[in-house]
């Protein structure tokens, strides 16, 4: 019997403990759809300008026009002592996320 009591406090101490121990739910970050053609940008960009190194990257939208969608970023990229922005528009077929066409413009602000 002293057994029994014995368990029975050991498993509402158990108990207890568990209820009031912090729990952290991690709520899993989800991919955002812009993200493979952010890779895509960037690979281009690269094979536009082998020499530059790419500083930053901001995704500036979406547009979709009938069947395709454009992707806008603006990379950030220095090549020798030059320092300057390169517009990438990136058009796919939305249903099939198949590529069209990659275009760049050079900025300077």
């Amino acid at each position: 019997m002293r057994k029994f009591f014995v368990m029975l406090g050991f498993s509402l101490v158990l108990f207890a403990v568990s209820t009031y121990l912090p729990t952290s739910v991690y709520a899993q970050q989800e991919i955002p759809a812009h993200a493979q053609w952010g890779k895509v940008a960037i690979k281009e960009t690269q094979a536009k300008y082998p020499q530059a190194k790419i500083l930053d990257y901001l995704h500036e939208g979406s547009e979709v026009k009938g069947d395709t969608t454009i992707e806008k970023f603006k990379l950030w990229i220095k090549l020798s002592d030059k320092e300057f922005g390169v517009q990438v528009r990136i058009k796919y077929v939305t249903n099939t996320n198949k590529l069209v066409k990659v275009e760049f413009q050079e900025i300077t602000s």
